[in-house]
């Protein structure tokens, strides 16, 4: 009997077998691959009645089937191998079976202990090394796609510890980023300590920049190379020069942004107050460069107005407009106390503007759906296999469930907002005013690792309350927006008052079906 054990991590076993030279079995063991069912490939024995039978016997009769510990005998004549087959075999078949099962557990056991000493690595593991392994267990546990984009994310670990240098931090920072770029998932990114720190300044109260919310173009809209703008934060830097949302930003300090992450934009975007930064900007077919100064933008995500629209005294129609720039950590009670001041003010109706909003904080686009809704579903979460979690309400937390709303969005508009115009739109709370939305369906959560990096990781993808996959599509208003409808609340209520104005919106209509 001759048995071969081979992998890349144990060493080579051979055993002779002098018993029968006509019997021998070959085995494989992967040790750095998942168990695989193989068949032995020159497993021969065959029960023939002369010399000549057995010199012309192509059917070995039987074929010995392993895994990674075990093998089990049968029959590959395609009958059914039984207990009473086997007592009737030859005593001496049954002898030169026995002997070579014997010799082949000996070595399956040889080579199993060694399976287990290799299954890790032997050697010390060092700091470099652990912060890897952090960032790699971080992917595992929360990244929604569980192929890891067709690959075993196991052997990438292994096979990365043996070869991807990492002696210094630098290094080791190459390497993360090399295993998250295997992914291909552009919001999903690994972020050094600035990085990290620069993302979730942008979710406190201000950030010291030009006031641009900035994404990845979509890739059919022909948008020439770059990073595209969401918003421009009003009132500040960029919004002055006449930035707009869907313009591309080209070049920062004339560093071209094609091969750029929106965080490393972000970073050169945001510096020390009254520093300044240059901007190649493409509007349409136009280019220009900008020069802008950094200010500290303050992002007060909420502003409010009670427009009054003509009437007969007290009759006169009251409607309250809010518009919610950006969701951050202050966005639920800046929303809440807005529309209990306009409330108590005896509003017949809401607008909520969220053109040009780009997201931020998932759990404060939830608690701002629920001041709207006294029920129903806000948002399906979604991994590989389907729903895995649904937000929704029980109207404990409603505020303003009575009073018709409108929503206007924007191609700015995108993330959470989204999250927020698709709940009021699909529970039939709301009329969506404007055009489609920037199409942001997945969600990211934010880890940070404990050298004060961090991973943006995409842990699921968000459905509308009707089962709507808006990633990459948006959602879809119910009716238009005049094209010269303004997007401040200065201007907005002169929208509604003034029938000569081309932005003039009938009130009747903003609230009707």
């Amino acid at each position: 009997m001759e048995v071969l054990a081979s992998s890349s991590l144990s060493p080579i076993f051979t055993k002779p077998n002098k018993t029968n030279p006509n019997f021998s079995i070959q085995v494989k063991l992967w040790v750095t691959q998942p168990p695989k069912i193989v068949k032995a490939s020159n497993f021969r024995y065959g029960r023939t009645r002369s010399n000549k039978q057995r010199s012309n016997a192509t059917n070995p009769g039987f074929v010995l089937v392993c895994n990674r510990f075990l093998c089990v005998i049968e029959r590959n004549d395609r009958r059914k191998l039984s207990g009473k087959v086997m007592m009737k075999s030859s005593v001496n078949f049954r002898q030169n079976l026995s002997a070579a099962l014997v010799r082949l557990v000996s070595v399956l056991l040889v080579s199993s202990i060694s399976v287990v000493t290799t299954d890790s690595p032997s050697w010390g593991l060092s700091e470099e090394n652990l912060l890897f392994l952090e960032a790699w267990r971080t992917i595992d546990r929360a990244y929604i796609d569980k192929t890891f984009n067709g690959q075993s994310w196991f052997r990438y670990r292994e096979t990365a510890l043996r070869n991807e240098p990492m002696n210094n931090r630098e290094e080791t920072y190459m390497a993360i980023k090399k295993m998250v770029a295997t992914l291909d998932d552009p919001f999903t990114r690994f972020l050094e300590p600035g990085k990290f720190k620069s993302l979730r300044s942008g979710t406190q109260g201000a950030v010291t920049g030009v006031g641009l919310s900035i994404g990845y173009p979509a890739a059919s809209d022909g948008s020439p190379a770059g990073l595209v703008v969401i918003s421009a934060a009003p009132g500040g830097p960029a919004s002055r020069a006449g930035i707009s949302p869907g313009d591309v930003i080209q070049e920062i300090d004339k560093t071209t942004t094609q091969p750029m992450t929106i965080y490393d934009a972000a970073q050169m975007l945001q510096g020390p107050e009254g520093s300044t930064v240059e901007l190649a900007i493409r509007s349409g077919p136009e280019t220009r460069l900008l020069t802008l100064t950094r200010e500290r933008v303050s992002v007060n995500p909420v502003k409010s107005r009670l427009c009054e629209l003509p009437g007969s005294g007290s009759n006169s129609p009251k409607i309250g407009y809010i518009k919610l720039t950006t969701f951050n950590q202050n966005a639920s009670s800046a929303v809440r106390e807005a529309i209990e001041t306009l409330r108590g003010n005896n509003v017949n109706a809401f607008v909520l503007d969220l053109r040009d909003n780009s997201g931020g904080s998932f759990p404060e686009g939830i608690e701002i759906a629920k001041f709207w809704l006294d029920k129903g579903v806000i948002v399906y979460i979604c991994d590989s296999r389907g729903v895995r979690d649904i937000y929704d309400t029980d109207g404990s937390n409603a505020i303003a469930t009575s009073e018709p709303l409108a929503v206007l969005v924007n191609k700015g508009t995108a993330s959470a907002s989204e999250i927020l115009a698709g709940a009021l739109k699909d529970n039939k709370r709301a009329l969506v005013y404007g055009e489609p939305t920037y199409g942001k369906g997945k969600i990211q959560s934010v880890f940070e690792l404990s050298d004060g990096s961090g991973l943006a990781v995409t842990v699921a993808r968000y459905e509308t309350p009707a089962h709507t996959d808006i990633d990459k599509v948006g959602v879809t208003p119910d009716h238009p927006l005049p094209k010269s409808f303004p997007k401040d609340e200065e201007a907005f209520c002169g929208c509604l008052k003034d029938p000569t104005a081309a932005c003039y919106l009938n009130q009747g209509l903003l609230f009707s079906r």
